[in-house]
């Protein structure tokens, strides 16, 4: 069991009996890790390990497990070659082969679902990138797939998440790119042991509740407000909680993991992580470690010129967004998410063609702006959104800016 104290200024009756408790976390489909932009973080973190001695770098190479998702992509390219525009997508696996009893045993449950999908686009000119999370319950078209056994499913309209099962990291991929129209060049899946190498890595996450937490099905307990540093299975527990955040819906839930991104994306840049060669070796560790790679992505020479074209992005240009959909549907939608197509072609039309734009409304009762935030840096310059468009209908944040998780009203 481990102790976390809030560390803000909030006043609390007893800091001392706030508590993350988490034995061995129930089982649970839901359980969107969503990690940051993940393939941000690794290539960055990689960026910082291309100068570690040879050994180190062949310690790392040896981690890696790619697949194929393109057979006919273009050639890798050299260190420092690569130019323009480019989407990678995060899956996070509900697998529990493998996870040491995390979530449920294996034979409890042998579905491998792909609950999380996250899609970072990076603008051709390299100056701002978008984080899509596109919820695990929206009613998609699922393409035809192939899987290990030589199967090729039928085209079906059903949950996102279960395109994993139809085809493993390949199928996902084609399934976003049919929904987003963006071509996918680079992927990657991660697991729950990766989550909590990764929180683990990084020393912790500080995130910030807006009252008390109490989540018997990922153990996630926090007894009243404030800001506490995630680690390790805490973390876990914190990314996979829906009944403990928002309205209790896996919609709210994703604004309240951008709680969690927006902040491992500010402590990635501004704490010096990427200056610590301990820490540079073990978050990079950790990733390859548990992660499958796109081939296309895994290997260290293209990690690397990736991380060049990543690393200068400014943090007030990288956007968390939720893919717009709706609840309360009928027929193939009843009880699931239903695509919001109106807002969805809005946004992916900004997002296609590199227009920077503005969201209306950044509250959607998983997350609301953090009332003891630190005053903005008087010598960084203004954010100018003058004659950006804004988009209706769209949930979500720029990393730079500090929110709380909202608690779930018992």
């Amino acid at each position: 069991m481990s102790e976390l104290r809030p560390r803000s200024g909030r006043s609390a009756s007893d800091p001392s009996k706030t508590l993350a408790r988490h034995g061995q976390l129930p089982k649970s489909r839901a359980w969107p890790l969503i990690l940051t932009i993940l393939g941000a973080a690794v290539v960055v973190v990689l960026v910082s390990g291309a100068a570690v001695a040879g050994v180190v770098v062949n310690s790392l190479t040896s981690k890696i497990d790619t697949i194929d998702i393109n057979p006919s992509a273009d050639p890798l390219p050299e260190i420092g070659k690569i130019e323009g525009g480019f989407n990678i997508l995060i899956v996070g696996s509900d697998t529990r082969l493998g996870q040491d009893g995390i979530g449920g045993t294996y034979d409890e449950d042998e579905s491998t679902l792909n609950d999380v999908n996250i899609l970072l686009h990076v603008s051709q000119d390299q100056t701002n990138a978008v984080a899509i999370s596109i919820p695990r319950d929206m009613v998609v078209g699922i393409p035809e797939c192939t899987d290990d056994s030589g199967y090729t499913k039928p085209y079906s309209t059903e949950p996102i998440n279960v395109a994993l099962s139809y085809g493993g990291l390949p199928c996902a991929v084609q399934t976003v790119s049919e929904l987003t129209g963006l071509p996918i060049q680079f992927a990657g899946m991660i697991t729950f042991n990766g989550v909590i190498a990764m929180a683990d890595a990084i020393g912790g996450v500080p995130v910030c509740f807006t009252g008390p937490v109490d989540d018997p099905n990922t153990g996630l307990l926090i007894n009243q407000a404030g800001t506490y540093e995630l680690t390790g299975i805490d973390a876990l527990a914190f990314l996979r909680s829906r009944a403990g955040v928002g309205d209790g819906s896996d919609l709210t839930r994703i604004s309240s993991q951008q709680v969690y991104l927006s902040s491992l994306v500010r402590k990635l840049q501004s704490e010096g992580t990427l200056s610590d060669p301990t820490k540079i070796y073990n978050l990079a560790s950790a990733a390859l470690s548990n992660m499958q790679f796109s081939s296309s992505l895994g290997n260290i020479p293209t990690m690397t010129s990736i991380a060049l074209a990543l690393k200068d992005i400014p943090i007030d240009r990288i956007t968390f967004v939720q893919y717009p959909g709706t609840t309360g549907g009928s027929g193939v939608y009843e009880g699931k998410v239903q695509p919001n197509e109106d807002a969805a072609a809005q946004l992916m039309a900004y997002v296609a063609a590199d227009q920077p734009f503005v969201l209306a409304d950044t509250e959607s009762g998983g997350s609301t702006a953090d009332p003891n935030a630190p005053a903005p840096d008087p010598s960084a310059a203004p954010t100018d959104t003058t004659g950006l468009p804004v988009v209706e209908g769209v949930h979500g944040q720029p990393a730079s800016e500090y929110t709380c998780s909202v608690a779930y009203a018992f």
